[in-house]
């Protein structure tokens, strides 16, 4: 009989804890009563502070302010247009130098020719320099390259039979180049160049035309085409053949093809 009451009571000291790990399908241990009120009192007090932020009152929105402009046009209407801003100060105008009793005279020829002082210094300028000469225009056949040229009426041309002016029937009289001026297509310009590269050999991109070029004889002025000139300024031609073919001898031989570039 001893020995039945002891190990009796010995079987609950090793029964394992419910909720222990290791035991399968063992049923969870109710919450106890001191745990549960606790979590009821924690639930109350967060309800209560939803409840106090819902019975603040919201902050009040501002009302919107109108312009200036609608608060003139009154509700319901267009504000009205703004006037234009005004135009912008005009340049002022270029100070005359000291001409002396020659003041009234030369605003006169200003008014009288419809021409700024710059203009106006230009023709006297041009008129005085290039005296005895006129200005030609001309250009490429499709437009691209214009310029003008401060040259004789009566044009002195040559001829040349080298290898690229026969082919090319290259004839031009040579100017200087501060009587020249290429007016508008520097962009459309290409430049073939051959042998000894100082002759330049300038024609439009577009068409192909050579107005005008830079000649081997003369690499300080042009040599201008008389047959892409405006009609209008030549009043007559003489045309000299110049042996391009041998260039070297020709050139030593004639006495003023060297100098035709210069003033």
């Amino acid at each position: 009989m001893r020995r039945a009451r002891s190990s009796a009571a010995a079987k609950p000291r090793g029964q394992k804890r419910p909720g222990a790990s290791g035991t399968a399908g063992a049923p969870a241990a109710a919450p106890s009563a001191s745990s549960a009120s606790r979590a009821r009192r924690s639930t109350g007090q967060a309800g209560g502070a939803s409840r106090a932020a819902a019975r603040q009152p919201s902050a009040k929105r501002r009302p919107r302010q109108s312009s200036p402009r609608a608060q003139e046009a009154g509700p319901g209407q267009p504000p009205p247009e703004l006037p234009p801003p005004p135009p912008p100060p005009a340049p002022a105008a270029a100070a005359l130098p000291d001409l002396g009793d020659q003041r009234e005279r030369w605003e006169t020829f200003q008014k009288r020719q419809r021409l700024t002082f710059e203009g106006a210094a230009k023709l006297l300028l041009d008129t005085f320099e290039y005296q005895g000469l006129v200005k030609h225009t001309g250009g490429c056949h499709c437009g691209a390259v214009r310029f003008e040229v401060w040259a004789s009426a009566d044009l002195h041309i040559f001829d040349c039979n080298c290898s690229i002016c026969k082919k090319k029937q290259n004839r031009h009289f040579i100017v200087p180049a501060s009587r020249f001026k290429l007016l508008k297509g520097a962009e459309s310009i290409t430049t073939y160049t051959f042998n000894t590269h100082k002759a330049q050999h300038t024609f439009c991109k577009r068409c192909g035309v050579q107005s005008f070029y830079t000649p081997r004889s003369n690499p300080g002025g042009f040599g201008i085409a008389p047959h892409c000139l405006d009609e209008g300024t030549v009043r007559s031609v003489v045309i000299e053949e110049f042996n391009g073919t041998d260039w070297e001898k020709a050139m030593k031989e004639h006495k003023t093809i060297k100098n035709m570039s210069k003033e």
